[in-house]
């Protein structure tokens, strides 16, 4: 990030908005998965 952040609190602010991006694809990328099964046991009954 740079310097400027490095002095001041915006860079903890920045590097946990992106720590929540991350668990938040994770999360997203979960319900996908779930989805997807879900509809395919749907399809074979």
């Amino acid at each position: 990030i740079g310097y400027y952040t490095g002095a001041y609190p915006v860079e903890r602010i920045w590097r946990d908005v992106k720590l929540c991006e991350i668990g938040e694809g994770t999360s997203e990328i979960q319900r996908l998965v779930i989805a997807r099964d879900l509809l395919k046991s749907i399809k074979k009954t």
